[in-house]
C-alpha cells in the first residue's frame, strides 16, 4: 500500500474524495509538493469514474500529463511528474510561492483563459454547475434555507433554476479552471497567473470562472467583472454573457453552499436563526449575504 515518506508535512485542506492527500518536501534543493489520488474502487460513486463529470477522479494528474495548460494565456501549470500504480497516482510537482496576486490579476488572468484552446479532449469536465444542482436535487432541494429569511427569495431561484441553467448553457462557452479559489492561484510568472489543482479542468459559460472566484475575493463584483473582462479576447463572448455567467454560478453555487452547511447543524437542539453564528455556518451566510445585489438582478433577469 503507498504510504507517504517519513517527514512529509502534511498540507491543510488536502483530502477529498479521491486525493488521499498532499505533502510539501524537498527533493535535493527542490522544494516540492506531492499530490497522492485514489483510483475509485467498486463501492465507490460511480460519478469519479465518468470523464466528463467534474468528480472524475484522474482529470488532475492527465491534465499534468498531456501538458495541456503549461503554456495557456492567463492561467498556466508548472511541470509535473506523474506516476502511475495499480491503486492511484502520484503527482509531483514543483512548490509554488506565494505571490500575493490580487483578485483584480486573478480576475483579469480568468478572463484571458477563457480564450484557451484544450483542444477535443474528451475528458474535460462539462455541466459542472448542472451536476451540482441535481446534487442538490437529490437531497430535496434548499430544504433548511426554507427556514431562513432568505426564503422566498431561495424559492424563486430554486423554481427557476433550470431556466437560469438553460440561459447559462445558451451562451459562449469557453475553457474554464472549474475551482479558481484565491488558494489553487497563488502563484505569478510575467502576466500569468500560475494555478494549482487542475482536476476539473473543463468548459463552461464564459463569466463562470469568475462567478466560482467572486465567491471567496476580496474585492466586489463590478471592479472584479471589469477586470475580466479586460483580460477577455475581443469576441470571447459579450460583457452581458460574462456578467450573467458570474452571477447565476455565484449565485446558485452560494445557495448550495448555504444549504449544505446548515443541513448540517439543523438536527442539533434549539433553533435554526441560533446557528447562524455557528463557526461552520457563519462564513457560508456572510458569502450568501455579499451576494444579495447578484440575486436582485437574477431575480429581474428575463430569458
Amino acid at each position: 500500500m503507498w504510504q507517504p515518506e517519513p517527514g512529509w508535512h502534511p498540507l491543510p485542506g488536502g483530502t477529498g474524495t479521491s486525493t488521499l492527500g498532499v505533502w510539501r518536501t524537498v527533493l535535493g534543493d527542490q522544494p516540492v509538493v506531492v499530490k497522492r489520488l485514489v483510483a475509485p474502487g467498486p463501492h465507490d460513486p460511480a460519478v469519479l469514474s465518468d470523464p466528463a463529470h467534474f468528480a472524475y477522479w484522474r482529470r488532475g494528474a492527465d491534465v499534468l500529463t498531456a501538458a495541456l495548460v503549461e503554456r495557456t494565456p492567463g492561467l498556466r501549470a508548472l511541470p509535473a511528474a506523474v506516476e502511475e500504480d495499480g491503486e492511484g497516482i502520484t503527482i509531483t510537482q514543483e512548490w509554488v510561492e506565494d505571490a500575493a496576486n490580487s483578485g483584480l490579476f486573478c480576475a483579469h488572468g480568468l478572463g484571458r483563459f477563457a480564450a484557451a484552446d484544450l483542444g477535443g479532449v474528451r475528458w474535460l469536465a462539462r455541466d459542472q454547475l448542472r451536476d451540482r444542482m441535481r446534487r442538490v436535487e437529490r437531497s430535496g432541494g434548499w430544504r433548511t434555507l426554507a427556514r431562513t429569511p432568505v426564503a422566498d427569495v431561495a424559492a424563486h431561484l430554486w423554481d427557476r433554476r433550470e431556466s437560469l441553467l438553460a440561459d447559462l448553457d445558451a451562451i459562449t462557452q469557453v475553457a474554464q479552471h472549474g475551482d479558481p479559489v484565491p488558494a489553487n492561484l497563488p502563484g505569478r510568472l510575467g502576466n500569468d497567473v500560475v494555478a494549482v489543482d487542475w482536476g476539473t479542468l473543463g468548459r463552461g459559460p464564459v463569466g463562470a470562472d469568475l462567478g466560482y472566484f467572486m465567491l471567496t475575493a476580496r474585492e466586489e463584483f463590478e471592479p472584479l467583472l471589469e477586470a475580466y473582462l479586460l483580460g477577455l479576447p475581443d469576441g470571447v463572448g459579450t460583457a452581458a454573457e460574462a456578467a450573467l455567467g458570474a452571477r447565476a454560478t455565484a449565485v446558485l453555487t452560494v445557495l448550495n453552499r448555504a444549504e449544505w452547511a446548515l443541513a448540517r447543524v439543523a438536527g442539533g437542539e434549539g433553533a435554526l436563526a441560533g446557528k447562524f453564528r455557528h463557526p461552520a455556518v457563519a462564513p457560508h451566510l456572510r458569502a450568501l449575504q455579499r451576494q444579495f445585489p447578484a440575486m436582485e438582478e437574477l431575480l429581474g433577469h428575463r430569458s
